[in-house]
């Protein structure tokens, strides 16, 4: 990891660790895919790519014009399109684009996306990981309320033990020192790399999937369900930045 820019919190990362984060974002998902399916055999998994730019309209109102990236419109016709901040806007349009457009496809579901995502974060030192331009690679597992699974919490430690498997440091899991509007539970893996435990995944219920879910019985008529999302955030370059601390011991 290079600042060779010398602007704060803007990096290059250099061949090696391109292909270690290619071989996370490989391990990860075939991990997570193992888990839902060794859970529910029934899950649906598929990767999608969006766009970087996204529609201002899409974007979290938690995300204040001072903690994005906004492009500026030269004309009034423009639509106002902002660097995303996050890849969820965009997986859960996905998600209901083949929802209503693709008949034999149902929940569980989960899409799940690799790729830059931009915040306009705070001037702090390197050691802190608080990028201006960072990889996130993010799982969003959508099923009915009422389907008896509690995936939150049979999740939580094989996601530690995928992690830990990979960068070789103590690894724990804690209560989120923030709970979002749209969480029910939040907790984070973090990881001790000597100077402090830092988070590197965040495991949270979601309560904010945009429709209802309504599934056919064989008989009877159509029942509406109420949608839960697992979401799992991993941050890609916290990862290499702790892989490059462990191998160097």
């Amino acid at each position: 990891m290079l600042n060779i820019y010398h602007v704060n919190s803007l990096v290059h990362w250099e061949e090696r660790e391109i292909h270690l984060r290619d071989h996370m974002i490989g391990f990860f998902s075939q991990e997570v895919r193992n888990f839902l399916r060794s859970v529910n055999p029934a899950w649906d998994v598929r990767r999608v790519e969006a766009p970087a730019l996204m529609p201002r309209s899409l974007v979290s109102s938690a995300y204040s014009s001072a903690d994005i990236w906004i492009q500026e419109q030269l004309s009034t016709s423009d639509t106002a399109l902002v660097l995303r901040p996050e890849t969820t806007p965009s997986t859960y349009i996905y998600m209901q684009h083949i929802l209503k457009n693709h008949s034999k496809t149902r929940l569980p579901l989960c899409v799940w996306q690799a790729g830059r995502s931009y915040r306009r974060e705070q001037e702090q030192p390197a050691k802190h990981m608080r990028l201006k331009e960072f990889w996130q690679l993010e799982f969003q597992c959508a099923f009915t309320a009422d389907s008896g699974n509690d995936y939150h919490a049979a999740c939580l430690e094989p996601v530690r033990r995928m992690i830990a498997s990979l960068i070789h440091l103590p690894t724990r899991i804690v209560p989120s020192d923030r709970l979002p509007a749209y969480s029910e539970v939040t907790v984070d893996v973090e990881v001790d790399n000597g100077d402090k435990w830092m988070e590197v995944c965040s495991i949270s219920r979601r309560t904010d999937f945009p429709q209802r879910f309504q599934s056919q019985p064989k008989k009877g008529a159509a029942v509406d369900h109420d949608v839960l999302v697992l979401e799992i955030a991993i941050g890609l370059d916290r990862c290499l930045y702790n892989w490059n601390i462990a191998a160097d011991r």
